[in-house]
């Protein structure tokens, strides 16, 4: 699919994904992001989007987020393991957007639909792991909410003549992130230079590509790939610990902290302590990252780092 000259709309658009997305498509496209602003800020969405306001969980509001010109939909917005202490709610108001979404692009004659699932849908599965892998069994109620969607929408592909893209993405990282380990051990560091709380052994090794990576591929991939379910995993050919993300936060922000770790493989319920995702079909279909994942964690430190000091200067 060309995106060129499309209404495109982008729903969790004031996300780390979604806002650089928008930012990369407004320029040849009339863009509409979506977002209830609900972990998001306003200031996130970039400047030339026509930016709504809405819940997805309420339908009227969902008939106003996505026009009845709507070429294609990014739906980026997901309700994640930090949102909620309800399992049940997490998992179920994910599927509810979903369904609300995919109602009102039948409705307006929109067929095609690009998702950001996860590399959780594969649990604890060997590496490096291929998009064919099974059975998948997640091991976190985020993961499991991520394959009941990436189910529901494989039913609109094959029977409703809708076009998919599902992309499952290992650590994405970058600017106007936050509540994930780097921009959480940059908070850590410039409260407290001296100690770094480290959770579980920090021996958790995992791949992480840098969001600007991110979004080109995942436009590559919808102008490349043609089936009626199209799954790729985004990442990068290399992996980096938890421990060596702290020592690239500590060298950036030069400090030198003693850690102090919780304990544990795990960082916490339902963390994957090792994933690397193959990314040999990307590759095949004609796209890999320049970056590798030590590459993109400190250009994304740098930005993040100068980031988060200026806002704290401006607080000041």
């Amino acid at each position: 699919m060309d995106l060129t000259d499309r209404t495109v709309v982008v729903t969790g658009v004031a996300g780390l994904v979604g806002s650089h997305l928008a930012a990369r498509l407004r320029g040849e496209n009339r863009v509409v992001g979506v977002d209830d602003l609900s972990k998001g800020s306003r200031e996130a969405v970039p400047d030339g989007v026509e930016f709504v306001e809405a819940d997805l969980l309420d339908e009227d509001a969902v008939a106003d987020a996505i026009p009845e010109d709507t070429d294609i939909v990014f739906h980026f917005a997901a309700y994640t393991d930090t949102n909620f202490d309800d399992d049940r709610t997490l998992f179920e108001e994910n599927q509810e957007m979903t369904y609300n979404v995919l109602e009102r692009m039948e409705a307006v004659g929109a067929s095609k639909i690009a998702f950001t699932s996860s590399s959780t849908v594969y649990g604890e599965a060997p590496m490096p792991t291929p998009e064919d892998y099974a059975p998948l069994e997640p091991i976190s109620i985020y993961g499991a909410s991520k394959l009941a969607d990436e189910g529901l929408l494989s039913v609109y592909g094959h029977s409703y003549d809708f076009r998919v893209w599902t992309f499952r993405f290992a650590n994405i990282v970058g600017p106007r992130q936050r509540g994930t380990v780097i921009p959480d051990f940059i908070e850590k560091l410039l409260d407290d230079p001296e100690t770094l709380e480290i959770l579980g052994d920090g021996r958790q090794q995992k791949s992480y590509m840098h969001v600007e990576e991110c979004v080109e591929a995942i436009e590559y991939v919808v102008e490349n790939a043609d089936a009626d379910v199209n799954t790729y995993n985004l990442g990068t050919k290399t992996t980096t610990s938890v421990n060596r993300i702290a020592d690239v936060v500590a060298d950036v922000l030069d400090v030198d902290p003693a850690y102090e770790y919780t304990g544990g493989s795990r960082g916490w319920t339902g963390d994957v302590p090792k994933m690397r995702l193959s990314i040999e079909k990307l590759d095949a279909l004609g796209w890999r990252p320049s970056q590798s994942s030590d590459e993109a964690v400190r250009k994304a430190t740098e930005q993040l780092a100068a980031e988060i000091r200026g806002e704290r200067d401006a607080d000041r």
